[in-house]
């Protein structure tokens, strides 16, 4: 039988962890079980939560004890489905007190019930021709207010710069002025005038937003008109919109998914659900082919352990595609060669006003974070001389962290 093994992490006065852990494998499965008849029990025993694990440190000052309780949730309790699954192992214990989703692990035949990236690592470089690299990513910076002419110009300068893949902020939603299906046909002529005439190929992940129930029927009406890669800002919308899109056919190109609202769930280190949870696991078991999240070293932070475990939960051994992580915000030139350290080969680098930012202008910025990505695979010092002149620029404005 299927199991889902929830890892929580908890504050607690209670002095027998074990009744605790028991009443919490009970009341979120059965609900109850020592008054239920024997002829019951037998009934509703395959579908009754198991203690995995417990342990517990020396209670403090206040006599409050950190503890580890591990429980296994039968999955024939619910359908292969994320909210589903969340309901269960922590939906109303969310509310209990100081406790933290630390780690989920499931079975394979759960998994197996997931159809997880379509495209993920391998998928994305062969649509891009990148084999042996860290793929760059460059972000719309004032996508309101411009015209479909006026988008598809900018998208034209940041793809000059050699970047592989441009993607709206996950704000804009008001396009009047550049409306959905025309902004991405207009930047489909680009990317397809821009192959025949440098071989570079790019991939532009227009932000799909608009009432949940249009999501899918909009995402196909983008592909027709000539989409190739969506970014969804996950969490507001809920992971089943993700899983639901993944699972379209229609839906032929890679989806992206922003951590937007995701501090919300791990902001304490001690409640909510842990970023590897959040950002990796969940997010990959969903169906996303990338996901982003604030690198440890940029403008907005992330725990560098915590960062790492997102990573390696989007890439980690399994029957699901590997997905990209992609470490965001503040990232510019003279931070590639610690992240290339912390995430090597497989990243995406995303970069907004790390490459609008640069002195030579848009186009210059690519260029200068594709060059320290090359630097940074040779191993070469962003601190030597002989650089190329866009990432000298880059160095001297930004600085340089090794």
């Amino acid at each position: 039988m299927g199991e889902v093994i929830a890892t929580y992490r908890l504050e607690t006065r209670d002095a027998d962890l074990h009744k605790r852990a028991e009443s919490i494998a009970v009341g979120l499965t059965v609900g109850t079980w020592t008054d239920l008849p024997a002829v019951k029990q037998e009934r509703m025993r395959e579908r009754l939560g198991r203690v995995v694990g417990v342990e517990a440190g020396p209670p403090d000052g206040r006599g409050v004890r950190t503890a580890t309780i591990r429980i296994g949730y039968p999955s024939m309790n619910f359908r292969p489905s994320i909210p589903e699954i969340l309901t269960t192992v922590f939906g109303k214990l969310s509310l209990d007190g100081v406790i933290r989703l630390a780690d989920l692990t499931w079975t394979p035949d759960v998994e197996a019930a997931f159809p997880g990236p379509k495209f993920g690592i391998d998928g994305i470089r062969e649509l891009l021709g990148v084999g042996d690299r860290p793929l760059v990513m460059s972000i719309f910076k004032s996508c309101m207010g411009l015209s479909t002419a006026e988008f598809a110009a900018a998208f034209a300068e940041q793809a000059a710069g050699g970047v592989d893949l441009v993607k709206d902020d996950e704000i804009f939603f008001a396009d009047d002025e550049a409306p959905w299906e025309e902004r991405i046909a207009r930047c489909r002529e680009v990317i397809e005038d821009r192959l025949a005439k440098t071989g570079q190929r790019v991939l532009y992940a227009a932000n799909l937003s608009g009432p949940v129930d249009e999501l899918a029927d909009k995402a196909a009406a983008g592909i027709r008109a000539g989409a190739t890669a969506f970014l969804l800002n996950v969490l507001p919308y809920g992971y089943g919109v993700l899983e639901r899109l993944a699972a379209d056919p229609r839906i032929t190109v890679p989806l992206i998914a922003h951590p937007a609202f995701s501090g919300a769930l791990f902001a304490s280190p001690a409640t909510g659900v842990a970023p590897a949870v959040a950002l990796g696991k969940l997010m990959r078991l969903a169906g996303a082919d990338a996901v982003l999240f604030p690198s440890p070293y940029g403008s907005v932070v992330m725990d560098r352990e915590d960062a790492l475990a997102v990573a390696d939960a989007l890439r980690s051994e399994s029957s699901l595609r590997r997905a990209w992580p992609g470490p965001a915000a503040g990232v510019h030139p003279g931070i590639v060669p610690r992240l290339w350290k912390d995430f090597g080969r497989d990243q995406i680098l995303n970069a907004g006003g790390g490459i609008h930012g640069h002195p030579g202008g848009i186009a210059a910025g690519g260029r200068a974070m594709r060059q320290a990505v090359e630097w940074a695979m040779q191993g070469r010092s962003l601190r030597e001389g002989g650089l190329p002149e866009e990432l000298r620029l880059a160095v001297e404005k930004w600085g340089v962290m090794e």
